[in-house]
């Protein structure tokens, strides 16, 4: 075989680090353990009274709670701000830069602005105050250097404090951005406790996620019913229900009476089990003979999770559970495969 086109030439694998580009295990448990450090003076220098007053103030805000930084800083405030929209908080990320080129038209008397700076001198920060003060907003800057120019501007401060960065020279804002966020997230969980957020009002703000879905969807949501159930009578030969044991895709048949009440069910394994203890006699036998007739069933106002959970649970998993009334009709079958596609 010839060699390859240039254009199809494979590209070698990278070469491997050289000796001194290798990070040693206790290196990085000695940089863990520092930033573990930082983040410990953090707690135990953190001035709670600031950080009740600052909670209290977003508490009892009337109108959108504003978030803004630069750089790093405005990352977390951006993230902060997302945390605080997901508990149903009207809040929103105020880029400076955009601001001072008209997304100050955003901002009213009732809103309060909250600006993240490390040093507290960032110019971006500084020249959108008086622009911020002039539409009557409330100002609250989140600073970690004492006495800086951001602080004696706003109307309010919180000093985070710092003992140092992580990085080596004492530069690269991975410790300050992580209080930060600690901060930020910590208060947003304390403003979810005050306003008394339920289990149901959270999850109405994640319709399309799995911790949403999990306290939304019931088994009646996520079923399969009427003519995707795969149904047979307990006089039934097994041998002549194979097509409908594997046609609806549920591993399983649904053995009813002529009123629909669930008598029992016949799985796959049943069926190779019954296979290998009769063989050639299965020919003979119906499905009432060789059901279970004590299958695991759910209602179909259950939550979808706690389906899951059923499945899940001793002596041994299963794939499926028929979904009956409180008749023990046969109304649907809920099975592993339709609630994880469902995102659960």
């Amino acid at each position: 075989m010839g060699s390859l086109p240039p254009s199809l030439d494979l590209p070698s694998p990278p070469p491997k680090n050289p000796q001194h580009e290798r990070v040693s295990e206790t290196t990085l448990f000695n940089l863990f353990k520092a930033q573990q450090g930082h983040l410990n003076y953090f707690f135990q220098n953190l001035d709670l009274s600031q950080a009740l007053s600052f909670t209290e103030t977003l508490l009892n805000s009337r109108g959108t709670i504003f978030f803004s930084g630069v750089g790093k800083s405005g990352f977390v405030a951006n993230k902060i701000s997302q945390t605080l929209v997901s508990l149903g908080i009207r809040s929103a990320f105020l880029s400076p830069l955009d601001a001072l080129h008209g997304d100050i038209g955003a901002l009213s008397a009732a809103d309060i602005l909250v600006l993240f700076s490390k040093s507290g001198s960032t110019e971006e920060l500084l020249r959108l105050i008086p622009c911020a003060r002039a539409k009557g907003v409330y100002l609250i800057s989140v600073t970690s250097v004492p006495k800086n120019a951001l602080a004696n501007a706003c109307d309010m401060n919180v000093h985070l404090p710092l003992e140092r960065e992580l990085c080596p020279f004492d530069l690269a804002p991975v410790t300050s951005t992580a209080i930060q966020m600690i901060f930020g997230d910590t208060v947003a969980i304390a403003l979810m406790g005050a306003r008394n957020l339920t289990k149901d009002q959270y999850a109405a703000n994640h319709p399309a996620g799995r911790i949403g879905k999990s306290l939304i969807f019931k088994v009646k949501d996520v079923m399969k019913k009427q003519d995707e159930l795969p149904v047979c009578k307990e006089g039934d030969l097994i041998m002549e229900q194979l097509v409908e044991l594997t046609r609806k895709g549920c591993g399983c048949l649904l053995v009813i009476d002529e009123e629909y009440h669930l008598l029992g069910t016949f799985t796959d394994g049943d069926l190779r089990r019954t296979l290998k203890a009769s063989g050639e006699a299965i020919f003979k036998l119906t499905v009432g003979e060789m059901c279970n007739r004590k299958p695991r069933t759910i209602g179909p106002d259950a939550m979808a999770v706690e389906a899951m959970q059923k499945m899940e649970s001793p002596p041994s998993a299963v794939q499926f559970l028929p979904v009956i009334d409180r008749q023990n009709t046969l109304i649907g079958i809920v099975t592993l495969h339709g609630l994880v596609s469902a995102g659960l």
